[in-house]
């Protein structure tokens, strides 16, 4: 267990973006461009958004109510244990409980299996423990892209008990930006270049606003599955 968590514990790598548009999660709407008709995506510009089409995916309703439960009586009874923490190893993460697991009941099994058929290709050589990201009502996750020497090409996560914003913005040209509604139950899958040149976060609950819509963060559970590099 120590083991497999220093290796997650590398993942993480912490970014600043200069000029990251987080004062555009204050309401304003003008710019924010949707991928879709009410797709869970908005964009800062039409040529981005067209872009990363085929790389970032948001899957509403991903699981049922029942199958987030599974996951909720598997994960809970070892996440109260421990204490969320405000200090993160590298700052990465504010508020937060984390663990993983190696083997999972029959119920979340099914429901892993059917992410890593639907997110990674066939054959693919997927990192061994699932990374669990418990995160507190006033937590949030920075800026980072995940470390390319321990995961490879794209990452794969559900979102458990609360909606929530993802924001994605480009490491070297922070005016380019995409807002993901990772709404409840959904699933949300990042690749190649969305995963390699962007950095990624979860906003905090006071600057959670999709496309001027407020959308209050609560207690929010990511259960992660990542394929290895190479």
């Amino acid at each position: 267990m120590k083991v497999l968590l220093a290796v997650l514990k590398q993942i993480h790598k912490p970014a600043l973006c200069t000029g990251n548009p987080r004062c555009l999660s204050s309401g304003a709407t003008s710019g924010l461009l949707p991928l879709g008709d009410e797709a869970p995506m908005v964009g800062s510009s039409p040529e981005l958004v067209q872009k990363l089409r085929s790389q970032v995916e948001v899957r509403t309703d991903f699981i049922t109510e029942a199958e987030e439960a599974a996951f909720l009586r598997e994960l809970d009874p070892g996440l109260k244990k421990k204490r969320y923490e405000f200090d993160h190893w590298d700052d990465a993460i504010h508020g937060y409980r984390e663990t993983e697991r190696l083997r999972w009941g029959a119920a979340c099994e099914e429901i892993l299996n059917r992410v890593r058929s639907t997110a990674f290709p066939e054959c693919s050589q997927l990192l061994g423990p699932v990374h669990v990201i418990d995160l507190d009502k006033t937590g949030y996750i920075k800026p980072h892209i995940d470390s390319v020497k321990f995961c490879g090409s794209t990452i794969a996560g559900l979102s458990l008990l609360s909606d929530s914003i993802m924001r994605l913005v480009k490491e070297d040209t922070p005016s380019e930006w995409l807002d993901l509604l990772l709404s409840r139950r959904s699933l949300y899958i990042l690749r190649d270049q969305a995963r390699y040149k962007f950095t990624h976060e979860i906003l905090k609950n006071e600057e959670s606003v999709f496309n001027g819509q407020r959308v209050p963060r609560q207690r929010r559970i990511s259960v992660i599955c990542r394929n290895l590099p190479g």
